[in-house]
């Protein structure tokens, strides 16, 4: 994995620093980019490693049954970085600040009263610092969740368009759509350990690889390279999921507040992050989560 990642790494430079700069989204700075690669390494040695050496070590003590105790093992891990992504994570990489008091977090706060949605985790990122891009997200549940708003976007939208936004969040939550992600991520890390069961110690594909003797070690190599058509497969279910979601989100921001202020605000970020207007319907169906933004306006003025 970390032989990989350097791979890509002049890749990522290129799309950085070549590619972005040229269009004028790129903010992050060289020194930027080395701490966050550097950072980025720390959580796949220290978070990745550690859940794969006691994925190897159930493998070890129960043989094909391991995919069991992995499946809770890492089910539990998914639970907890969703509830505490951003207490946890996202501060080791931005700068996370509480909407200060003022008219937007007024609108916000009468907005969220409204729908019946307790709200009282509302915070800036410092999302400038390395894109001009705009976005927000909802994150948490229960007493942990938050709406995250990228200081690009505060700055380029007025506050009707913000909170045309949030309610497009808040639709999520309200039509359960974090949990219904988070069951399907379960069910999808179960069926990718179960077929990991199904590889590892095959002796074929071990001799397909030039390996004389099983193991987990070339079993999960061996699974690496072949479990890609089925990665494709739940990759489309799940963008299909995400596209029908954003709808409906939508839909809730259009009844709970109003049409015109969520599709001035995505006309103008499309507009600063240079999208595509009129992608092909199939590479929308193999690669896009959302649904394109001609295709929201539309449902929005409907």
């Amino acid at each position: 994995m970390f032989a990989s990642d350097i791979l890509t790494l002049p890749f990522s430079y290129y799309s950085t620093f070549v590619i972005e700069e040229k269009y004028g989204f790129n903010k992050t700075t060289k020194k930027l980019f080395v701490m966050d690669k550097l950072k980025s390494w720390g959580l796949m040695i220290i978070l990745g490693g550690g859940i794969l050496a006691l994925i190897v070590w159930f493998y070890q003590l129960t043989s094909t049954d391991f995919w069991w105790y992995s499946w809770i093992v890492v089910t539990v891990f998914i639970v907890f970085t969703n509830m505490f992504y951003a207490k946890l994570i996202v501060p080791l990489f931005n700068k996370q600040s509480p909407l200060e008091d003022g008219s937007l977090r007024s609108k916000i706060e009468a907005y969220a009263n409204k729908v019946g949605f307790q709200l009282d985790n509302i915070f800036i990122i410092d999302g400038s610092k390395r894109s001009t891009k705009a976005n927000a997200y909802f994150s948490g549940f229960g007493k942990e969740k938050r709406i995250t708003l990228y200081d690009t976007l505060v700055n380029d939208l007025s506050e009707e368009e913000i909170v045309s936004v949030l309610a497009h969040e808040v639709g999520h939550y309200k039509k359960k759509h974090i949990i219904v992600n988070l069951l399907a991520s379960i069910v999808t890390t179960g069926l990718t350990l179960w077929v990991l069961s199904l590889f590892v110690g095959n002796a074929l594909l071990s001799q397909a690889l030039g390996v004389e003797n099983p193991s987990f070690h070339i079993g999960l190599i061996a699974f690496g390279i072949l479990y890609s058509p089925i990665s494709e497969i739940t990759g489309l279910i799940m963008n299909y999921l995400s596209r029908k979601f954003e709808y409906q989100a939508d839909d809730f921001a259009k009844n709970t507040y109003n049409s015109a202020s969520l599709i001035s605000s995505l006309k103008k970020l499309s507009k600063s992050s240079l999208s595509n207007l009129t992608p092909h319907k199939a590479y929308v169906f193999m690669h896009y989560s959302h649904p394109t933004l001609l295709q929201r306006i539309k449902n929005l003025s409907s």
